[in-house]
């Protein structure tokens, strides 16, 4: 398997905020981590609040040149889809990212491998960075499927999308069985994936930013950002305390140093 030097590759922390927040509340959150922002100069941050708190979570945000995101995206051009967003609609808000395939989105809303390929080439398409997220269950791992399985999702998108495409998106490996949960792959179990992950892509992996997601902590992020494949991070509880968000922020700074 295949790596390339991390100083060579931009690191990237994404805050995943899940359906957590009011505006109250992410004014206090947004308020203690800019309080102490730590200058960053090979990391990219954004976060991925709940729709409706973009335009809060922006305001906030511009003046430091940080980026902001969406969590999903509808497929389809705008419509009779109600209840959905689109990526025009994101594009309008200036966002950079949206996540693509979470595992939440794949198991509760039974979004299929298809169906995550189409809003990756919907994003793609209206200028935003698509963060693709592929991981594995508990059982699927116990059975050794947890490579076929991600191989699985990779194509998925590959077959449509193509090689190139990847050269403006990024992917998220986060272990379902990991997620939340309190339980992080060993940095040696996270580096094997991110191999595989970046293997898949040819020349183009060289470039390709993999980020982890599952339970990523201030106390474990140095050794895993340590790690020649894995270039960050996608937070979930995390980036929901100042603090820990900005520790891990700056251990992936420091990383590769």
């Amino acid at each position: 398997m295949t790596s390339q030097p991390k100083a060579q590759r931009r690191r990237l922390v994404v805050g995943n905020w899940k359906m957590n927040g009011t505006r109250e509340d992410n004014s206090c959150l947004l308020q203690n981590i800019l309080a102490d922002w730590p200058t960053l100069v090979n990391v990219d941050v954004a976060i991925c609040p709940p729709f409706v708190y973009i335009e809060q979570v922006a305001r906030a945000l511009s003046p430091r040149e940080l980026y902001w995101g969406g969590q999903s995206v509808n497929p389809n051009a705008p419509g009779a889809y109600t209840g959905e967003v689109s990526a025009q609609m994101l594009r309008d808000l200036d966002c950079r990212y949206v996540i693509v395939g979470h595992n939440e989105r794949r198991r509760l809303q039974h979004e299929s491998d298809d169906c995550v390929a189409r809003q990756f080439l919907a994003a793609q398409a209206e200028g935003l960075t698509p963060i693709l997220c592929v991981g594995e269950s508990s059982e699927q791992r116990k059975q050794g499927q947890a490579l076929a399985t991600i191989g699985r999702q990779l194509k998925a998108v590959l077959e449509v999308a193509g090689l190139e495409a990847f050269s403006n998106a990024v992917v998220a490996y986060e272990p379902i069985w990991a997620v939340g949960t309190g339980v992080t792959a060993t940095p040696e179990e996270a580096a094997q994936v991110h191999a595989f992950i970046r293997d898949q892509f040819a020349d183009v992996g060289q470039s390709l930013v993999i980020l982890y997601g599952g339970s990523v902590k201030p106390e474990n992020a140095a050794e895993l950002f340590a790690k020649p494949d894995i270039d960050g991070a996608l937070l979930g509880g995390a980036s929901l305390k100042a603090q820990d968000f900005i520790a891990i922020c700056q251990c992936a700074e420091n990383a590769g140093k």
